[in-house]
């Protein structure tokens, strides 16, 4: 089905019922991908539980906060976490190397190239690389919103073709998940609205997002052309079943749009690393949502908020203030202000170096 894919399983479908780790689940996930590894396939697993991992293991100090709890936590889990997989990979002949990102890893095109040849280096060893968000360094206005946000950037980074979310719940429904009458939506299509309202926010025990966050990043990868699915991670044989395309698993699937350029499928999740904000006014924002592609003029620049140089990322806003995309500078904020009445200076952002977010294109598009 796919020959590249991601695979993130979160918290609650690798913990138990007292926050420790379910090891026979974990080892029935292993199993599971040591037979896509063996068939071909390339895998990067992204795995939260480190965590969920050390409970038990340490008394912590009531005196710590919870960052501090959290980064004690995470450097004791992340050890018994990988070791764990070291060893049930191993039982099928694979050898797995760990690799520790932060967000920031992601803030230039040099720091997101470096990770992605890490990873591509390992594919090509036959190393299957497990990966997880750096928790013990990270801090909170730089942390992911959780491993979805980071399954979805390793997956448009490395080309995958699919991205596989397992959580504890089946997948989208068109109501609460603990509500008899509601049902798992099959197919999101790219033509479908936001389904924001019909997604509880209420978060797990373990993890740091809910099934809003796991929407959004799966309509943003989708929309990037991998294909996205949201399945239950606790469901035995999940993924070699949802792979073969059994019909008979009731999961929920982001339908791909058209593959995306490398450098926009970075800018699309590069929205925390903007060095200065540009709003621009009703004709630039209906130009560049417009089906034929456009680039963003000064004529449509209504004020900049920040400095910013060539080659900055610049987070676009419209007149309602709401950040509709992100795009790269071609030239600084000083010859910006200098030819801002000049109709025919060369655009401030080349579409080729602009990202437009998908939800308010569907809502421009509607109106």
């Amino acid at each position: 089905m796919y020959s590249k894919l991601t695979i993130k399983i979160g918290s609650n479908v690798l913990a138990n019922n007292t926050g420790g780790l379910n090891h026979d689940r974990v080892s029935h996930l292993v199993d599971q991908i040591a037979a896509l590894h063996h068939s071909g396939k390339k895998i990067v697993l992204v795995s939260s539980g480190a965590v969920a991992s050390a409970r038990g293991l340490i008394q912590m100090d009531k005196k710590l906060d919870r960052v501090s709890q959290r980064q004690v936590l995470s450097s004791v889990g992340q050890v018994k976490l990988t070791n764990i997989y070291s060893d049930l990979f191993a039982r099928h002949g694979i050898q797995v190397g760990q690799v520790l990102v932060t967000k920031q890893d992601f803030r230039t095109r040099d720091h997101y190239l470096n990770m992605k040849n890490c990873v591509s280096a390992l594919w090509q060893n036959n190393i299957l690389p497990i990966v997880n968000e750096n928790d013990a360094v990270s801090v909170t206005a730089l942390m992911f919103t959780d491993n979805d946000e980071l399954s979805g950037m390793m997956a448009s980074m490395m080309g995958c073709k699919g991205l596989i979310i397992l959580s504890n719940i089946n997948g989208i429904y068109n109501g609460h998940p603990e509500d008899p009458e509601s049902k798992v939506i099959r197919l999101i299509s790219k033509k479908d609205e936001d389904l924001g309202k019909y997604i509880s926010t209420t978060k797990s025990d373990f993890g740091r997002g809910g099934m809003l966050t796991k929407c959004n990043i799966a309509k943003k990868t989708a929309t990037s052309g991998i294909g996205v699915h949201i399945a239950n991670g606790t469901r035995d044989n999940v993924l070699i079943d949802l792979l073969k395309g059994d019909d008979s698993l009731e999961h929920t699937h982001f339908e791909a749009s058209e593959p995306k350029p490398a450098i926009k499928q970075w800018m699309a999740y590069s929205d925390g690393f903007a060095k200065a904000e540009v709003k621009i006014n009703e004709g630039a924002c209906n130009a560049l949502y417009a089906p034929k592609a456009n680039s963003l003029l000064l004529a449509g620049v209504v004020s900049f908020n920040g400095s910013f140089k060539k080659g900055d990322l610049l987070r676009i806003k419209n007149e309602q203030n709401e950040t509709i995309g992100i795009g790269k500078a071609a030239y600084d904020i000083k010859k910006a202000e200098e030819h801002l009445n000049d109709k025919k200076y060369k655009p401030l952002v080349h579409y080729d170096y602009l990202y437009l977010y998908p939800e308010l294109i569907n809502e421009t598009q509607k109106s």
